[in-house]
């Protein structure tokens, strides 16, 4: 006959096999910690671009413009290639499937703040209005994590929150986008990935 131990031990196991069906756990720090890297690197090239007075290197001549925006396509196409290898190869280690309920929900969520971004800024670039694209990219990007914050890791909800503070900072202050812009895409990045590193990843590889 069953005790009551069996049956909360049954309902914890329930509830768990729940939010392993409805919620994707296995992102990867160590990407979170790359990505915020890149930013980095990415913000210094746009620095020197917008205020260097040295005259630019071949590659780089042209409109200014067109190569700010090579360069963020070419930060935004490394991270996601980081990111999908990174959190592919923990998934595949700990077992568990990289494309399940949990990260279909996690990508929709994620994907229409940011689609809804992308298109207000293109909006703000087309009309040549510079000063609320960095702003747009932290306040849409932080949405997104707030709204796909359900789906995964709550840390994920709070990083999101910051990253909302620090574009609405960027839009009181816009001499101050860009700095704003490598706090949040890249010295919060990397302050997370190292938190979910030690809290989730490391007991795991050890």
């Amino acid at each position: 006959m069953k005790t009551t131990e069996n049956y909360l031990a049954e309902i914890r196991e329930i509830r768990k096999m729940m939010e392993e069906s409805s919620r994707f756990l296995s992102l990867s720090g160590l990407s979170g910690v790359l990505i915020g890297f890149y930013a980095l690197i990415g913000t210094f090239v746009a620095y020197r671009l917008i205020y260097s007075t040295v005259t630019p290197p071949a590659f780089f001549n042209g409109n200014t413009t067109l190569q700010l925006t090579a360069v963020a396509l070419c930060i935004l196409l490394l991270s996601l290639i980081t990111a999908v290898l990174l959190t592919w190869r923990r998934t595949v280690k700990t077992g568990k499937r990289i494309w399940n309920p949990g990260s279909r929900l996690l990508l929709l969520n994620l994907a229409i703040p940011l689609f809804a971004g992308g298109v207000f800024i293109l909006l703000f670039l087309s009309k040549g209005t510079f000063e609320f694209v960095a702003p747009g990219c932290l306040i849409f990007y932080g949405l997104a994590l707030v709204n796909a914050a359900k789906f995964t890791h709550q840390e994920i909800f709070f990083m999101g929150l910051i990253q909302v503070a620090l574009g609405i900072l960027a839009a009181l202050i816009p001499s101050a986008g860009l700095i704003m812009w490598a706090v949040g895409f890249g010295l919060i990045h990397i302050v997370y990935g190292i938190v979910m590193y030690r809290r989730y990843e490391r007991k795991n590889n050890n």
